[in-house]
């Protein structure tokens, strides 16, 4: 293909993709293939030839999108979003089409400088102090294992990358059971290993750090000459929503003198509104603060933009600067492939700012103050419908509930079949988790184009699959 006809076929891919979005409704919202149905359908071998475009899309039609479970879908009420707004795809349509690498500010430096000024714009907006700077990583994946890296390196004085482990105390970071595994992933890729990842029970109705156990056992490892290193705290969890009292484990991290970072992937992206802000009450205290852009705001994935209060720590932990990367006659550059695992960098700051610009801080406040209203009511609704229990009440647009009629003697296959009755029917996407050993099934409204009446056909879904499963135990 050259570029004359990528100029037809890129307006063709445009029609195609406003049909895809305006016809969503009508696909089921998850895959309903079977696992090596696509496989077998894919040649076993590349092709030595040429095949036409047309060819090739029709493919993509008929081959393809059966297999994919429409995370754009409106009632994509699994997982968290990862919304792509439509201005989203447009910027990226552009980065696809500029392809610049952006490792280093020189080698494109508008994508550095409006890197720096739209991570500012995000910190204005989530209530993060004035000393905070901001980096856009790929995931928070990336900026816990960034945190994680830095903890390492300040607890050991900055010996780790140059000496490694060996012969170290054992370093202790620590958290919840309610975090996510890309905390334990980043653990393990820092060398710290899985047995130092300690995790402090839970309690309340947010279900956060017991901050008295927290400091018990810093207390306790230090005195089995274990080395304290970081606190990872977390707002929105993945399962149920589970928040930490931030301002608590402050106060032990900053009287042990921990680095600390917090999770906030999902939920960061409601603190646009002032009134949730009061979830991450003492996040100004925090080390590092990851929030994604790229979930519930609408910023096409990925984009994820982690904040730090002192990032002169991060880059000391990961900066390296052979000759082929210095910029010489240039003061005062940023070089953002320094604050990052990988060299090589995106241009994701221009969907952010496409995004911010086209819909403005009001209108991505209204979508999110509408999904957390319209999940609250759904909560209350199944609350009060025969059989149905909430679990755990809404954090935002997340809770969890389950099926359990009288007399029913497994209620945890009872809610996986249930669940898995929902997601064949294909109108809506559950998926589930276990509370306290039990499972339950998590509901969270954060798709960029859902609908009260999404939300009010999520409430007819899950009663409808029910009664049905109640009619075949009763026809026995």
């Amino acid at each position: 293909m050259n570029w004359d006809e990528f100029r037809a076929r890129g307006k063709d891919a445009a029609d195609w993709a406003a049909d895809y979005h305006a016809n969503l409704r009508e696909r089921p919202v998850r895959a309903q293939t079977k696992p090596g149905d696509i496989l077998a359908q894919l040649p076993l071998s590349p092709p030595d030839a040429a095949q036409p475009v047309d060819d090739i899309l029709a493919d993509l039609e008929n081959t393809i999108l059966p297999g994919m479970t429409h995370w754009q879908h409106p009632r994509f009420f699994a997982y968290f979003p990862a919304n792509a707004a439509p201005v989203s795809v447009l910027a990226e349509y552009y980065v696809s089409a500029i392809a610049a690498q952006c490792m280093l500010w020189q080698t494109s430096p508008a994508a550095t400088e409006l890197e720096t000024r739209v991570c500012d714009w995000m910190r204005q907006a989530v209530g993060l102090p004035g000393g905070f700077a901001g980096v856009i990583q790929d995931s928070a994946s990336t900026a816990t294992l960034c945190a994680v890296l830095t903890m390492r390196e300040k607890a050991l004085d900055w010996a780790g990358n140059a000496k490694g482990l060996a012969g170290q105390p054992a370093l202790r970071i620590y958290c919840s059971a309610e975090v996510h595994t890309s905390i334990d992933r980043a653990i393990w890729i820092a060398g710290i290993g899985e047995a130092n990842l300690v995790r402090i029970k839970t309690h309340g109705p947010t279900r956060g750090m017991d901050v008295d156990a927290l400091g018990a056992t810093i207390a306790a490892d230090r005195a089995a000459g274990h080395l304290p290193a970081g606190i990872i705290a977390c707002v929105g969890g993945t399962s149920a929503g589970a928040t930490d009292d931030i301002s608590a484990v402050m106060d032990v991290a900053e009287a042990e003198g921990l680095y600390t970072h917090i999770d906030a992937a999902w939920a960061g992206s409601a603190m646009i509104c002032p009134e949730f802000q009061a979830h991450w009450a003492g996040v100004d205290r925090a080390d590092s603060v990851v929030l994604n852009p790229h979930k519930w705001l609408g910023a096409q994935f990925d984009c994820t933009t982690h904040f730090l209060r002192d990032p002169t720590t991060l880059v000391k932990t990961l900066a390296i600067q052979p000759e082929y990367l210095k910029t010489h006659g240039a003061d005062g550059i940023i070089n953002y492939s320094e604050w990052s695992v990988p060299l090589g960098r995106r241009f994701r700051a221009l969907k952010l700012w496409f995004l911010i610009r086209a819909h403005g801080l009001d209108g991505l406040r209204e979508m999110i103050r509408n999904h957390v209203t319209w999940a609250q009511a759904l909560a209350a609704r199944l609350d009060a419908t025969a059989d149905f229990e909430i679990v755990t009440q809404p954090m935002l647009s997340l809770f969890t509930f389950r099926y359990a009629p009288e007399g029913a003697k497994d209620i945890d296959a009872l809610n996986q079949t249930l669940v898995n009755r929902i997601n064949d029917d294909g109108r809506i996407y559950l998926t589930q988790t276990r509370i306290d050993g039990a499972l339950v099934i998590r509901f969270q409204a954060g798709a960029f184009t859902c609908t009260a009446q999404d939300v009010d056909l999520a409430y007819d879904v899950i009663c409808e699959m029910a009664q049905e499963m109640s009619r075949a135990v009763q026809r026995g």
